[in-house]
């Protein structure tokens, strides 16, 4: 090949399909593409190094997520730069390109979205204490998958308006576009409603991830918080799936709203011939014993009486949810044996006249 031949190459008036052509068209695009592929490699080695210490570290989530897709959108470049002196490439380049491109954008940016949570969360894990981390995490996921929503959505349009098709029947219902707003309003009314109770959700929060929560009456913590629904797994390890509207329409527990601290009751029903001041002496000792404790409140008090029967509250606090329930399963396991010891008196017994049946059977 001579270089007068190579310089017809890149002559669109000469351009023909031939063996020639078609190697030095793909070993331009090679060269293109690996020059591409090398500088990506030094500009993210570049970032890495940057990123491993000192603020810039938190962005290292970032440079990790955006890595793929950045590579396929130099190599698109790559491939752009070398088909606009190929014009046997260009035109099939250029169609290609209407369907890469913006799914190549659209990767970016979901890629982009994730990392830019993930470091945003590990900045603040240092910063927060765990109930305002719980808070931030809550926003964070519930933006972030929001973001997402609307980036799948946009990118699977801009791919369909790029096939010719699709694009005339888009202009077709923009030319009855109000027949169209009714047919797609009443279709996306349900989305729409758990986009907006998903914004609410982060907006006003009330529930985050990892709160204790009451509702439909199982108790569990929240696991996810989607944009449609809200994961609880509950204490025997089963899921609870609870629509997020849910959450606005009816009325719930959380236990953990401000803390995980809480006041926890035991209730006995006494005989009341039952002497209350030592029962409640033999509580206060049981708790100061316990590590369980957290030595902030605790009481014995008389909040209901029958005739064959009294209500004797016992309240203790803890330092979580979790020693709560424990704390009040070993105060309600020993009162219990503390009365059979102590005072069995004071255990519910029936009663029966026994004079007076006698009386009337004579």
């Amino acid at each position: 090949m001579t270089l007068s031949s190579i310089t017809n190459l890149f002559d669109p008036t000469q351009w023909a399909v031939s063996p020639d052509r078609v190697l030095v068209a793909a070993a331009l695009i090679g060269l293109a593409v690996a020059i591409s592929l090398a500088i990506h490699r030094l500009a993210f080695g570049l970032l890495r190094r940057a990123s491993g210490h000192g603020p810039a570290r938190y962005g290292e989530p970032i440079f990790e997520a955006v890595r793929a897709p950045s590579r396929w959108l130099a190599v698109a470049i790559a491939i752009s730069a070398a088909a606009e002196r190929l014009p046997m490439v260009e035109p099939v380049w250029d169609a290609i390109s209407d369907f890469l491109a913006p799914l190549i954008f659209g990767w970016l940016a979901l890629a982009f979205v994730k990392g830019a949570a993930i470091a945003h969360e590990r900045r603040m894990e240092t910063r927060l204490d765990p109930i305002h981390m719980r808070s931030r995490k809550t926003r964070i996921e519930i933006f972030r998958r929001t973001t997402s929503s609307l980036i799948v959505v946009i990118t699977l349009a801009l791919v369909l308006l790029s096939i010719p098709g699709v694009r005339q029947v888009g202009v077709t219902l923009m030319a009855s576009a109000g027949l169209a707003a009714l047919a797609i309003g009443a279709a996306a009314q349900p989305a729409l409603k758990s986009l907006i109770a998903g914004i609410q959700m982060a907006l006003t929060e009330p529930i985050r991830i990892g709160d204790m929560v009451k509702v439909d009456g199982e108790t569990g913590r929240v696991e996810e918080i989607r944009m449609t629904f809200v994961v609880v797994r509950v204490w025997d390890e089963r899921v609870l799936v609870v629509p997020t509207g849910k959450f606005f329409e009816e009325s719930f527990e959380n236990w953990s709203r401000s803390g995980d601290q809480l006041t926890g009751t035991v209730m006995l029903n006494l005989d009341p011939i039952a002497d209350v001041p030592p029962i409640r002496q033999a509580f206060l000792d049981f708790l100061n014993e316990h590590p369980l404790w957290d030595h902030r409140d605790a009481a014995a008090l008389v909040v209901d009486a029958h005739p064959e029967s009294i209500a004797l509250r016992l309240s203790m606090t803890a330092a979580s949810i979790g020693d709560l329930w424990d704390l009040r399963c070993a105060v309600r396991e020993h009162m219990l044996q503390w009365l059979r010891e102590n005072q069995p008196v004071a255990l519910i017994r029936h009663r029966l006249e026994v004079e007076a049946a006698n009386e009337r059977g004579a």
